[in-house]
């Protein structure tokens, strides 16, 4: 594909490397990337607090788990609109682009 091509792809949904999510998207992951970020603070004033190590390692673990949440909640809109919508238009590019997505995310 040329240069050119790459920059004119859209989302089919909105505009280049854009994403117009609904109200209830956005509010759901907003609410998991909050919990996450409140967990660091957390974990933030366990170190600052001098907290036990096995302690602050629990807490790294549930920011990670929230995390996870949220990767996999983002990954099922992605595919769900952006990835389906393409396929749907005929671009089978997007399945080839999903891919090298994944093979990213899984390093």
């Amino acid at each position: 594909m040329k240069e050119k091509d790459k920059e004119d792809k859209k989302c089919p949904c909105n505009e280049p490397r854009k994403k117009k999510r609904s109200p209830k998207e956005q509010k759901a992951l907003l609410k998991r990337l909050r919990l996450a970020e409140g967990q660091i603070r957390g974990i933030q004033a366990m170190v600052e607090n001098d907290a036990w190590c096995p302690e602050i390692l629990v807490q790294v673990s549930a920011v990670t788990a929230a995390l996870n949440s949220f990767s996999k909640e983002l990954l099922a809109c992605h595919i769900k609109s952006c990835v389906a919508e393409d396929i749907r238009a005929g671009n089978d590019e997007a399945i080839d682009d999903f891919v090298k997505m994944l093979q990213k995310l899984m390093k």
